[in-house]
């Protein structure tokens, strides 16, 4: 029988030395965190565990690249 993971998929966490995060993934041996400052980390779930605490805030909204449209030169006419 399957077991629980600790915490669920977007679920925010606090580490006290890597601060806030979003979880992208937990099984029962591993869990990936997204860290606001730091990028994304992977730990063994029964080590970092007791070092997370849940947290109340609003995950970030992902920022998404803008590409700017290029605009033609208009064309010079003589006069």
């Amino acid at each position: 029988m399957a077991t629980k993971p600790a915490y669920a998929q977007g679920a925010q966490i606090e580490h006290p030395k890597f601060g806030l995060g979003s979880v992208l993934s937990c099984s029962d041996e591993y869990i990936v965190i997204k860290f606001d400052e730091h990028g994304e980390k992977k730990f063994v779930l029964t080590i970092v565990l007791p070092n997370l605490k849940k947290s109340d805030r609003q995950p970030p909204v992902e920022k998404r690249r803008t590409t700017k449209k290029k605009v033609a030169a208009a064309p010079v006419v003589a006069t």
